[in-house]
């Protein structure tokens, strides 16, 4: 007689697909080193780093440390899902 109890325990598992989630490392260098723009840079944004940088240089580094601080609030404030559809997903390059 055949067993056909199913034993989950038994049965090979796929192991789940769990994408990289750059949000602590993003919102920590935008609060850090916002002016220079690694954030940008860590998500895959080279465009918006380079505007980032020379933003930086234009305004003596106030208006790239004011957009990483608010950036990096915004990176941290978010859930893991929201910020990895919104960000890394999706790639929407600012705020």
């Amino acid at each position: 007689m055949e067993n056909t109890k199913f034993e989950a325990w038994n049965q090979p598992q796929q192991p789940e697909f769990k994408p990289e989630n750059k949000k602590v490392v993003a919102g920590v260098l935008a609060i850090l080193l916002g002016w220079l723009g690694v954030h940008k840079f860590i998500l895959g944004y080279t465009t918006e780093g380079i505007l980032l940088i020379v933003f930086s240089i234009v305004t003596c580094g106030i208006a790239g440390s004011i957009i990483g601080l608010i950036e990096g609030i915004i990176y941290l404030t978010k859930t893991d899902d929201e910020f990895y559809h919104t960000y890394q997903e999706n790639k929407r390059g600012w705020f």
